[in-house]
C-alpha cells in the first residue's frame, strides 16, 4: 500500500514510539500498513498492552478462601457451589476531564460489558472519583458533570450504584480520577469466554453502529500526559445508556441459546481488540469484511472502522449455521447484528474493505505489546516530609471547632448528594444502601436463598503519596475493615491504579511500592486480585495526581440477616472499640484541616491486630451482640464516634480514662483525630454486654469501654474532664453541609 507520508509522523501522530515502530517493521519483515499501524498503535498504548506494568502485576496473589475466576474481561470468586460474583474496577480519566457527562458515562458503560462479557447479569456499580478543590469554578463543573455522567447512564440501564468513595485535592485540578465498578451474578453454566475457536464459525458484530467518537481513545488520551484542548472531544466516546440496556437483556438471551462460543466488549480499541484478542486468545485467525460493519457515519476509512471506540457494541463467535438464533434476538431489541467474517484454523488476521485487503496480521503478535523495563526512584523530598517534627505544632484550644471542621470538610462531609442522585434500589437487591454503612449489602436472593454479598471501594491518596507501599496496605485493610462492619468476610479484589508518567522514575516508583503493598496486603487477608485496571499518564504540564490504587473488594455473608450499619441504635446501649486506641497524627486529615500540612509518616499497621479485630466484628454480628459497627479512619476516633451519632440520630457520653490509654497519648490531639487501623467503634445492648464482652475475651481481641448512646448531644470527656460538648443536630449540620454547599454555588 502506498504511503503518502512519512510512517514516522504517522506512528508519532497515533502515540506510538520510534523504537515501537522499528519493531513492527522487525515483526512484520516490512512497512506496516495505515489500518495495521493504527492496529499496533491502540493494541500496544499502556491502556491496552500494559507494557509498563505488566510485570509487576504478576505479584498480585490469585488463590484466597473463595475459588478465583480470572483471566477473561473480568474475574471473580465462587461464593457457593456453581454460584459466581464477577466483578470488575476501571478507569476513564482523561475522557472525563475533558468531557465530564460523556467521559464518565461512558466508563459505566464500558464496565458493565465487561461484566456482561463474563455471562453475568450486572447487579451493582460503584465510584471511587478524584477531582480538585472544590471551591475552584472548573473542579466543581467537572465534579458535577462526572456525578450527572454517572447517574444518567447507570440509572438508564436499570443497574444500581450502591457505593464508592470522593475526594478532592489540588492535585486533581488538570486530572480528575473517575474510577468505576460492576458487579454481576452468573452460575457456572452461564459463565462465557472469549476464547475464539472452531473454523467456520461466524464472528458477528452486535449493538450500535460505528462512528468516528472515541478514536485515540485509549492510545492518545489514555496513554500520554494530559493536555487539554477541544480538540481531544473526538476522542471521547458517545454513550447511549438505552441502547446499553438492549444490548444486556439481548446478549444474556442470546447466550442462553449455546450458540454463542465467544464474547468480547468492544470498549479500548474497538474492534482490533476484540477481534485480536479472541484469535489470539484461541490459538486461530480470522477473516473480517470491514465494509460489513454496520456504520452511522458515511465516508469512513477503514483503518477508523477498526480503532473506533463507539459504545454499546460486543462481538460474539456464533456457531456455524445458528446465527439466525441470534440474529433474531438482536433484531427482537432494535439492534444491530451482521456476519463480517469467520473464524478460520491459520493463526492469522485477515482485514478486508470489500475486495481490498488492508491488513494481514500473526493476532499473537499484535496482542503481545513489547515490556519496558523502567527505572523506579523514591522523590528526594519523602525523607523530610515523614520526618516532621509533631512536637513543633501547638495543640488546638478549641477541641468543638476542631471537630466541626473536620466533620464539614469535604472529605468527610456527607456524600448523600452524591449518592441520592443514583438509583441504589433498582433490581431490589440492596439491603444496605449507601451511606447507612461501611459498606453496601446486596441480597442474592433470584440464586441463593440466604446469601448476601457486601461490595466497597477504597483509597487514602494522601497516605500514598507518604509511602506508597504502606499506604496502599492500609488502603486495603480499610477496605476489608469497611466490609468487616457490615458483617462480610472479605473474599476478592479488583484495582484502579492511577499514577502520573511510568517514563519519570519518581512516578515509576510510586507505581511499583503501591502493587507490592496491595500484593503483601492480599496475601495477608488470603484474598486474590481477580481482575484490574492501571491508568497511566494523569498528569499535566501544570500538576501530578497523588498516587491513587483504588481498592474494590467484596465480601460474603452467609447468611443476609447477619449484617450492621453504623448508626447507633438506641438509648442505653454500651459503646466499645475494638482494639488498642491509639492515634497516629502522621498524613491525617487533623494536619491538612487544621495546619495544611501533608506530612509524616501513615499510621502503622499491624496485621495480626487488624486480623484479629476484623475477625471479632464479624464473629459478634454474626451471634447478634453488635447493634452497629464504624470504623475509625479519616479523622479518628472523634470523627468516627461523630458520625455514629449522626447515621443514628441520637447522642452519645464517651468518658475516657488514662488507664486505657498508652502514654504516647500526649497530646490530645492523637487522641481524639489521629488515625491508626484495626480500630472499630460499636454499639452493644446492656442485655447483651456480658455475652459480647466474654466472647472478645475468648477470642483475646482488645477493646475499651468507650460509654454509653443516650440523650441529643455528642460528649467526649477524659478523666471527668470535658473535651467536646455538642448538639447532635450541630454536628449533623456542618457534616450535611460541608459537600452540598459546593453544589449549590
Amino acid at each position: 500500500m502506498a504511503v503518502t507520508e512519512p510512517l514516522e509522523e504517522k506512528a508519532i501522530a497515533l502515540g506510538m514510539t520510534l523504537d515501537e515502530l522499528s519493531q513492527v517493521r522487525r515483526l512484520l519483515g516490512r512497512d506496516p500498513t495505515d489500518a495495521e499501524l493504527a492496529m499496533f498503535s491502540v493494541e500496544w498504548s499502556e491502556h491496552c498492552g500494559y507494557g509498563r506494568s505488566r510485570s509487576w502485576l504478576r505479584l498480585f496473589p490469585k488463590e484466597g478462601k473463595f475459588p478465583p475466576l480470572v483471566g477473561g474481561d473480568a474475574g471473580g470468586i465462587e461464593v457457593a457451589p456453581g454460584l459466581f460474583v464477577l466483578f470488575k474496577m476501571e478507569s476513564h480519566n482523561h475522557p472525563s476531564q475533558i468531557e465530564p457527562k460523556g467521559g464518565a458515562a461512558t466508563g459505566i458503560g464500558g464496565i458493565v460489558r465487561d461484566i456482561l462479557a463474563m455471562g453475568a447479569r450486572p447487579i451493582a456499580l460503584l465510584d471511587a472519583l478524584r477531582f480538585g478543590d472544590p471551591s475552584d469554578p472548573k473542579a466543581r463543573y467537572i465534579f458535577r458533570g462526572v456525578i450527572d455522567g454517572i447517574q444518567w447512564y447507570g440509572n438508564c440501564i436499570g443497574v444500581p450504584t450502591v457505593a464508592g468513595e470522593v475526594a478532592f485535592h489540588p492535585a486533581y485540578q488538570t486530572n480528575c480520577l473517575v474510577g468505576v465498578m460492576c458487579v454481576g451474578v452468573a452460575r457456572a453454566k452461564e459463565l462465557m469466554t472469549s476464547v475464539a475457536k472452531g473454523p467456520g464459525n461466524a464472528v458477528v458484530y452486535v449493538g450500535n453502529k460505528t462512528g468516528r467518537d472515541g478514536i485515540g481513545g485509549c492510545s492518545v488520551l489514555a496513554s500520554q500526559e494530559l493536555k487539554e484542548s477541544l480538540s481531544l472531544r473526538p476522542a471521547v466516546q458517545l454513550g447511549d445508556p438505552f441502547t446499553e440496556k438492549c444490548l444486556i437483556e439481548a446478549c444474556l438471551e442470546a447466550f442462553q441459546t449455546g450458540a454463542v462460543v465467544a464474547v468480547k466488549d468492544m470498549g479500548a480499541a474497538g474492534l482490533t481488540c476484540s477481534t485480536v484478542e479472541t484469535a489470539a486468545a484461541g490459538g486461530v485467525g480470522m477473516i473480517v469484511d470491514l465494509s460489513l460493519v454496520p456504520r452511522r457515519e458515511a465516508g469512513m476509512e477503514p483503518w477508523e472502522v477498526l480503532v473506533s471506540e463507539s459504545q454499546e457494541r460486543m462481538l460474539l463467535i456464533v456457531e456455524r449455521g445458528r446465527e439466525w438464533e441470534v440474529e433474531r434476538i438482536f433484531r427482537k431489541w432494535g439492534l444491530a447484528f451482521a456476519v463480517i467474517g469467520r473464524i478460520i484454523e491459520e493463526p492469522v488476521l485477515r482485514y478486508y474493505d470489500g475486495d481490498q485487503l488492508i491488513a494481514e496480521l500473526p493476532p499473537q503478535v499484535v496482542a503481545s505489546a513489547p515490556l519496558y523495563s523502567l527505572s523506579a526512584q523514591e522523590p528526594a523530598h519523602l525523607k523530610e516530609k515523614r520526618s516532621f517534627d509533631f512536637s513543633t505544632l501547638p495543640e488546638p484550644t478549641d477541641w468543638e471547632s476542631v471537630l466541626l471542621g473536620l466533620l464539614s470538610d469535604p472529605d468527610i462531609a456527607d456524600k448523600s448528594p452524591i449518592y441520592e442522585q443514583y438509583d441504589h434500589m433498582v433490581q431490589t437487591n440492596t439491603v444496605v444502601p449507601p451511606g447507612a454503612g461501611d459498606a453496601a449489602v446486596l441480597a442474592l436472593k433470584d440464586y441463593e436463598r440466604d446469601l448476601a454479598i457486601a461490595v466497597t471501594a477504597d483509597c487514602n491518596s494522601l497516605y500514598c503519596s507518604l509511602d506508597p507501599y504502606w499506604g496502599a496496605q492500609l488502603s486495603v485493610a480499610e477496605a476489608a475493615r469497611n466490609l468487616s462492619c457490615v458483617g462480610a468476610e472479605p473474599a476478592g479484589v479488583t484495582d484502579c491504579l492511577c499514577f502520573g508518567n511510568p517514563d519519570k522514575p519518581d512516578r515509576y516508583w510510586y507505581f511499583v511500592e503501591s502493587v507490592k503493598g496491595i500484593a503483601d496486603a492480599c496475601r495477608r487477608l488470603g484474598v486474590p486480585v481477580v481482575s484490574g485496571n492501571v491508568s497511566f499518564y494523569n498528569e499535566s504540564p501544570t500538576s501530578v495526581i497523588l498516587p491513587t490504587p483504588f481498592i474494590g473488594m467484596i465480601g460474603v455473608l452467609s447468611n443476609v440477616a447477619h449484617h450492621t450499619t453504623a448508626g447507633f441504635k438506641k438509648e442505653g446501649d454500651a459503646i466499645f472499640l475494638l482494639g488498642v486506641p491509639s492515634g497516629s497524627l502522621g498524613a491525617s486529615r487533623f494536619l491538612r484541616v487544621v495546619f495544611g500540612l501533608e506530612v509524616g509518616s501513615p499510621p502503622a499497621l499491624d496485621w495480626d491486630r487488624e486480623i484479629q479485630v476484623q475477625s471479632a466484628c464479624r464473629r459478634a454480628i454474626r451471634e447478634g451482640l453488635v447493634q452497629s459497627a464504624h470504623d475509625v479512619s479519616e479523622g479518628g476516633l472523634a470523627v468516627a464516634l461523630a458520625e455514629c451519632c449522626i447515621l443514628g440520630n441520637i447522642g452519645a457520653d464517651v468518658q475516657l480514662s488514662r488507664t486505657h490509654l498508652p502514654p504516647s497519648f500526649l497530646p490530645l490531639s492523637s487522641l481524639l483525630f489521629g488515625e491508626s487501623p484495626a480500630q472499630i467503634v460499636v454499639s452493644v445492648d446492656p442485655k447483651k454486654k456480658d455475652d459480647f464482652i466474654r466472647l472478645l475475651n475468648d477470642l483475646g481481641c482488645p477493646f475499651v469501654f468507650l460509654g454509653q448512646v443516650t440523650g441529643d448531644r455528642f460528649c467526649i470527656a477524659l478523666e471527668g474532664q470535658s473535651l467536646l460538648d455538642l448538639p447532635v443536630t450541630e454536628i449533623a449540620d456542618g457534616w450535611r453541609s460541608g459537600l452540598s454547599s459546593y453544589l449549590t454555588r
